[in-house]
């Protein structure tokens, strides 16, 4: 006798029992996927803060340390001359006003009703940044003639440069290419408009320039915050450096007694504040995360000796550093 079986398959229940556990493992494992996601964007975005932060107080740093040096011109600022044409279109006076100018200034932002939200200031730095050029000869045989220098590395047509030995200084710009010229290379500081930057207001400068001399490359660079990112302006451009900076704040340690060291910080505009004393600077920098939604609930942060509980979800992070001037502590 022959058995016949009838073919027999998964009841509707089984099914739907498959599908449910189908439907929690899934469940489970996109659950693994979302927080591992946002365990990712967390540490992203943590490193990114650390490393922006980094960047814009190097960037900072290295300019304030540099702030305010004159070559060997010893006896301030009372002995330099700006031949800058001031009646140039091209000429701004927050980048191109030398005369009197001390080496460092700033601005402080509008304070609001919470200080953490006041608006970012801004810092003002002057002064020659690199080594120098010694003028050679044929020296000067009057104030208008032109000057050597054994080498033009570095140095540009347009350039805006200082010429100092120990007792003056003239700032100026280049107006002719000082590669071209044959041996001994020619910095020109003829009068009149050129097709970059202000000019000079005449050739002359102040005096006759002899191998006591050197010339530097000048510059002026103005750092502040614009929409969430440090921004540098100097003679030639205005660059974003670093994204993520949401405030700067910044205090002035002014040395009263002439000891190399600051008796008070303040910001700058208080009354009484000297910035020819001011011997170092206190930059705090308030850096955020590039993404938003990375916390449950909006996070309170303290700055500026304030605490804001801001409206997005965002990590935020403050670096702070105070930093020599070291061209006013020889």
């Amino acid at each position: 006798m022959i058995n016949q079986h009838k073919q027999q398959g998964m009841t509707l229940i089984e099914i739907m029992i498959s599908l449910l556990i189908g439907v929690f493992l899934i469940g489970g494992i996109l659950q693994v996927f979302t927080n591992t996601r946002q365990t990712y964007r967390m540490q992203e975005n943590l490193s990114r803060m650390q490393e922006n932060g980094r960047f814009a107080m190097d960037f900072l740093i290295k300019d304030i340390r540099m702030a305010d040096y004159m070559g060997c011109l010893s006896s301030g600022l009372a002995n330099l001359t700006n031949k800058l044409d001031a009646t140039d279109a091209d000429y701004d006076a927050n980048l191109h006003s030398f005369t009197g100018l001390n080496g460092i200034g700033g601005a402080n932002g509008a304070a609001g009703a919470n200080l953490a939200l006041d608006v970012p200031d801004t810092i003002t730095l002057k002064g020659a940044y690199d080594a120098g050029i010694n003028v050679v000869e044929p020296y000067m045989v009057n104030t208008a003639a032109n000057i050597k220098v054994n080498t033009s590395d570095g140095l540009a047509i347009y350039d805006v440069v200082l010429i100092s030995d120990c007792s003056s200084a003239d700032i100026f710009e280049i107006t002719s290419d000082p590669t071209t010229g044959s041996g001994a290379e020619i910095v020109v500081h003829n009068g009149g408009n050129v097709a970059e930057g202000p000019g000079n207001s005449d050739q002359l400068l102040s005096k006759t320039y002899q191998g006591d001399a050197s010339i530097y490359k000048f510059q002026t660079y103005i750092y502040t915050v614009n929409n969430n990112a440090l921004v540098k302006q100097d003679l030639a451009s205005t660059n974003e450096l670093v994204e993520g900076i949401e405030n700067m704040q910044i205090l002035y340690g002014e040395d009263t007694d002439e000891d190399g060291a600051p008796n008070y910080y303040v910001p700058a505009g208080t009354a009484g504040l000297d910035m020819n004393q001011v011997v170092s600077i206190r930059i705090s920098l308030l850096v955020r995360s590039m993404d938003d939604n990375l916390t449950l609930v909006p996070r309170a942060y303290t700055y500026n000796g304030a605490t804001t509980t801001p409206a997005d979800r965002r990590l935020r992070r403050i670096f702070t550093s105070t930093i020599a001037v070291r061209n006013r502590l020889s």
